[in-house]
């Protein structure tokens, strides 16, 4: 299969979870893959996986909350790799905490990673994508942005917001053949998910009428409908990925 051959696709928490997965997915299917982490060891250990697969591969270690370092990368890649077709803005935290009790840096260090982050990658890519008059952007959202969660505020205002960041982006890049969608996983087997405890797992499948957690291949395989020739008609869309969960 290569629905994506030749395509180079970016990557952002491509470390592990959901964006490794992604990246994996995109490879098999022809990408090249520029993996972006927070640490250079994990951007490398995902490149090392793609190349396995036979494809080209770059590692880049950049804090998405940071416009400045987001833009010097940016502009890295772009000499390096020459253009950029696909974007999945999949980095993010959690800081979870009742509202009374959450502090002014756990509110910000999840809305600058998750959303603010998101709004780096675009801008510093935008120039690119409208000039080839061509492009995808998939952003990595949640259930919890659509229907909140007790003690996730921050969480579920950056996924939110990151919906909102979605449709406005689409609507003002579609004119130039750039499609521009979100993903909305619900509870998905991955490092977050993994320390919830087992009564609360049990609590969560009570409410996937499917009965069970996803797996980040299944967050995969939706991104990489949205990524190929068959997403070339859907924009600015939010594509659940929750077992039922919200309907």
């Amino acid at each position: 299969m290569s629905s994506l051959a030749n395509q180079v696709a970016v990557v952002t928490g491509a470390g592990r979870g959901i964006g490794r997965s992604i990246a994996l997915k995109f490879a098999g299917a022809g990408a090249n893959v520029v993996c972006v982490s927070r640490s250079s060891e994990n951007s490398e250990k995902t490149a090392a996986e793609v190349r396995a697969l036979g494809r080209t591969a770059w590692a880049v270690a950049v804090d998405v909350s940071e416009g400045v370092g987001v833009a010097a990368a940016v502009e890295k890649i772009l000499a390096e790799v020459g253009r950029v077709d696909i974007l999945v803005n999949n980095a993010g935290i959690t800081r979870d905490g009742l509202l009374m009790r959450m502090s002014e840096a756990d509110w910000d260090a999840v809305l600058d990673t998750n959303l603010k982050g998101a709004f780096h990658f675009t801008k510093a890519l935008a120039r690119s994508f409208l000039k080839q008059r061509s492009g995808r952007i998939i952003n990595i959202a949640s259930v919890i942005g659509l229907m909140g969660n007790a003690g996730q505020a921050n969480y579920a205002a950056s996924k939110a917001g990151l919906i909102g960041f979605t449709k406005s982006i689409a609507r003002e890049f579609g004119s130039r053949g750039i499609t521009v969608n979100a993903i909305a996983p619900g509870f998905i087997e991955t490092d977050m998910t993994a320390s919830l405890g087992e009564d609360i797992k049990a609590g969560l499948l009570k409410q996937i009428p499917l009965g069970f957690l996803g797996q980040s291949d299944d967050v995969a395989e939706a991104a990489l409908y949205l990524a190929g020739a068959s997403g070339r008609y859907v924009t600015g869309q939010v594509l659940t990925v929750d077992g039922g969960m919200v309907m």
